[in-house]
């Protein structure tokens, strides 16, 4: 008989939940919202290795989307995501590969130290992304991913005085809840984890002045669509301002009341968009679950 964790590969998420409920007897409770159509439930994986497996598969799946989408940085930045267990573990890109070489089985596993923990050559880890990802890893025990870019409009933005503005309705769904981290150099110091912990607080979108973007999220597919609203915010912020023309800006209580939509009805936590992507690299780049 085929072993659950080789099997993961060629399910889909939903296919995987349905085979994994099958053996721990869990049920899914639908609920629907006004925009979306959500699943919400508690299911007991049946061994750490296939829920490894299927985090290993989103992560692989989000490094390609990054490279798709125009947000990677040749072989810098990271993407990182918490494993299952009580030693505080997590997957990172091994240093030297481009994001669109990623696959699952590539991803390298790190302690909280920072030690891989598999040897040899592709297992060395870029130290920077280390300080930036085991700082929230070990600090926010809700955030399972962590991913950082180095985009032009994300680095244009974090250049910029007045940070993201309110500009259209993406931009919107951040509205106060934004969290700012000073650039204090490369980040290879240890002792800067406590200060972008500080910083970050309970927000789960970062603009690293004079660096870049960060997010987390609860899943993969939460922190990716964090970033690439993210990201599309700070696009639409240098297009609409690099022309010299003056800006209107949405006052603060109609800002305030679309970010309170957006939280509301979960447009990050819905699947949909997620299952959507993956169909997509299953077409263009079936190769990331390998």
């Amino acid at each position: 008989m085929q072993n659950l964790g080789d099997m993961t590969a060629s399910f889909s998420d939903i296919q995987l939940w349905a085979l994994i409920i099958s053996c721990s007897g869990s049920t899914i409770q639908p609920k629907v919202d006004f925009f979306h159509y959500t699943l919400e439930a508690r299911i007991p994986m049946c061994n750490n290795v296939s829920q490894e497996w299927g985090i290993r598969c989103d992560l692989a799946a989000a490094y390609r989307l990054i490279a798709n989408f125009g947000m990677d940085d040749l072989i810098s930045t990271h993407l990182s995501a918490r494993l299952p267990g009580k030693e505080h573990r997590f997957l990172l890109n091994p240093y030297g590969m481009m994001f669109d070489e990623i696959t699952a089985s590539s991803l390298v596993v790190v302690d909280i130290e920072g030690h891989t923990i598999v040897d040899g050559e592709k297992s060395k880890i870029n130290n920077a992304g280390f300080t930036i990802h085991s700082a929230v890893h070990m600090s926010r025990e809700d955030a399972q991913c962590v991913m950082h870019t180095h985009t032009l409009a994300g680095m244009a933005v974090a250049a910029q005085e007045q940070g993201l503005l309110p500009l259209n309705q993406k931009s919107m769904c951040f509205y106060g809840g934004v969290a700012y981290h000073g650039y204090e150099g490369i980040a290879l110091d240890l002792d800067e984890r406590e200060r972008i912990v500080g910083d970050l607080g309970d927000k789960d979108v970062m603009i690293l002045k004079h660096h870049g973007l960060l997010t987390v999220g609860r899943t993969v597919a939460e922190a990716f669509l964090n970033m690439y609203l993210l990201e599309q915010s700070c696009r639409i912020q240098l297009a609409a301002t690099q022309g010299g023309q003056k800006i209107s800006l949405p006052s603060r209580g109609v800002a305030a009341h679309t970010a309170a939509q957006f939280n509301y009805h979960g447009y990050n936590r819905s699947p949909l968009p997620w299952e959507a992507l993956k169909r997509r690299l299953d077409r263009i780049s079936p190769d990331y679950a390998t």
